[in-house]
């Protein structure tokens, strides 16, 4: 049982050996993940097509009122004339009619004025039970317009809101506001990078990030990354070192030629002991081979054929506007 054990282990080393191999002749990195992402080292960063920033959101307008029926400015003070007018008809044709028939003996009331009564009598009728259907309705005025109400006021309303009148309590509805959409977790990350450094913009640290990108894959391919000693943590300084060590050793040189960087994006942001970490997405393509040091055999790759790979690189600095470092490569998933 203990030999089937060793013998599994020594495979393993040795296969991992082969591995690291292979690796360490593609890119800076070696084409494989190392470094540290602080609590996300064993994470998968987020892609582009994870990343939805959140966009600030307006207040809505407020609720426009229901259209309902008007009613009319002049409803308090036309009922009052028009009753008092139609009591002084009925009042002249009564008693002026009667007046006249005791003070000439004879004379009274004639049939047109018996007409005349009966119709302005059914006319009033009719006219109070359309103004008690209308006030039962509890017909609103129109928001911010004049308008003869059940309360004092019967004034100027603000926009937006609407007067109601009738026998019930009064109320005016605010329009509710439409809340924020929930801030995703790149905004969340960005805005505690800025609290301390008001200056960080994502798509200027997206050019930047290119920059270093181009210069660590050169110091790569010179097997010497004291050249770039300021754009690394000392941690992924001395994983890539190691690697360019392997290749010296091996006699090995790891060529990067015509590298064309196709898309650079900010893909998460966040905030941890002391710590500000960015990771940038990377889409890439070059002509990636390897020969020996003269130069003259190709032993790996293609010296024409350009091939095309996405890493995340992860940058981190002390919080506040420091210089940043790189300090982890991860390959998509």
């Amino acid at each position: 049982m203990k030999r089937s054990i060793a013998i599994t282990s020594a495979l393993v080393l040795a296969l991992s050996s082969l591995l690291f191999v292979a690796e360490a002749s593609a890119r800076a990195g070696g084409g494989g993940s190392g470094g540290s992402r602080g609590s996300r080292s064993y994470s998968a960063p987020r892609s582009p097509s994870q990343v939805s920033p959140s966009r600030p959101t307006a207040p809505a307008s407020p609720a426009a009122p229901s259209a309902m029926p008007q009613r009319s400015g002049w409803g308090g003070m036309g009922g009052m004339l028009g009753g008092r007018l139609v009591g002084g008809l009925i009042g002249s044709l009564l008693f002026g009619g009667m007046g006249g028939g005791l003070g000439g003996l004879g004379g009274g009331i004639g049939l047109m004025e018996i007409v005349l009564i009966g119709g302005l009598i059914a006319f009033a009728i009719y006219w109070m039970r359309r103004r008690q259907a209308a006030g039962a309705m509890g017909t609103p005025a129109y928001a911010g317009g004049y308008g003869a109400s059940g309360s004092s006021s019967g004034g100027w309303q603000p926009s937006g809101r609407s007067a109601y009148s009738g026998g019930g309590s009064s109320s005016a509805p605010v329009a509710a506001l439409d809340a924020p959409a929930e801030l995703s977790d790149l905004d969340r990350g960005l805005g505690h990078i800025r609290q301390m450094d008001a200056q960080f913009d994502p798509a200027a640290f997206g050019e930047s990030a290119t920059d270093m990108f181009f210069k660590i894959q050169a110091a790569w391919t010179n097997r010497d990354m004291g050249r770039v000693t300021d754009l690394l943590t000392p941690e992924m300084r001395g994983v890539l070192q190691a690697q360019c060590d392997k290749l010296r050793t091996e006699r090995r040189i790891n060529r990067l030629e015509n590298i064309a960087v196709r898309q650079a994006a900010v893909t998460e942001g966040w905030q941890e002991k002391g710590q500000d970490f960015v990771t940038v997405y990377f889409l890439a393509s070059l002509v990636d081979y390897t020969t020996d040091e003269s130069g003259a055999q190709v032993l790996d790759g293609s010296r024409t054929e350009p091939v095309k790979f996405e890493e995340y690189w992860t940058f981190a600095r002390p919080v506040g506007p420091n210089p940043w470092k790189l300090s982890a490569i991860q390959q998509a998933a």
